[in-house]
């Protein structure tokens, strides 16, 4: 930072995209799933490092308010945007800011439970929060290769089953299948609760077209609604989307 500092001639402000939340009640962190930050003075911790004031927010709600701002939902008053990556979670911008909540939960969708689960989906596999069948446990990557695991017996990785699923293996093709169903139980539930404008996919998954094709049609069966049109686009920003939503924390978001 400093150096950064030091080669624009000015300085700077600085904005955290975290995981987890800054807990109101306590000032430490909770519910990140880098588990080693909970309970801790992060926010305290880095700005008397920096020695300035530092603000921290939910990197889904940060990819939120960049997309809001400049990216796949520019100039849309709601805008939810999820991460399926290594974890799974969600932020919302309401005209471009985060919506943060009382608690600093709100868009904590990775630790509901999967909507209308089957026998066989219950109770799910366990999480790290303490719970089973949480979303997070169904639809992050490593939870895909653990699904392809279950079953066909092979350890593999969800970049593995999404190479099998486009060279036509069968068993990839039902794992495939089977996550698209319950990503779309999941996105339906959401949608029945704030009706977004428009829902942005950042994380690794989003770079796997196969589930934008074939998403909404999982999704529409299950949202109240004569009709589900709403569009499902990748992050426009890539990887960088939820720094780049850090940095506009300084700019209102």
């Amino acid at each position: 930072m400093r150096e950064l500092e030091a080669r624009a001639g000015v300085a700077g402000t600085v904005g955290i995209g975290m995981p987890g939340a800054i807990s109101p009640r306590s000032g430490l962190v909770k519910n990140a799933n880098s588990v080693w930050l909970n309970g801790r003075p992060f926010a305290q911790d880095l700005a008397r490092a920096l020695a300035r004031p530092v603000r921290l927010e939910n990197d889904a709600n940060c990819l939120a308010v960049s997309e809001a701002v400049d990216g796949a939902g520019a100039g849309l008053p709601i805008v939810w945007a999820i991460i399926l990556g290594t974890g799974v979670g969600s932020g919302i911008a309401l005209q471009g800011r985060a919506l943060s909540g009382r608690d600093r939960i709100a868009g904590e969708w990775g630790h509901n439970p999967l909507p209308s689960p089957r026998d066989d989906e219950r109770p799910g596999p366990a999480c790290y929060c303490g719970r089973h069948g949480c979303l997070e446990t169904w639809l992050s990557g490593p939870a895909l290769a653990a699904d392809h695991a279950r079953r066909t017996g092979a350890m593999t990785t969800g970049e593995a089953v999404i190479a099998a699923l486009r060279a036509g293996k069968a068993d990839a093709r039902a794992t495939f299948e089977g996550y698209l169903d319950r990503l779309g139980r999941g996105i339906a539930h959401v949608v029945n609760l704030i009706d977004p404008d428009v829902i942005v996919i950042g994380g690794g998954l989003s770079r796997v077209p196969e589930i934008f094709s074939d998403l909404p049609g999982r999704v529409a069966p299950h949202v109240f609604s004569d009709a589900f049109d709403t569009p499902m686009r990748p992050s426009r920003h890539g990887d960088a989307s939820g720094v780049r939503g850090a940095a506009w924390l300084w700019n209102g978001a």
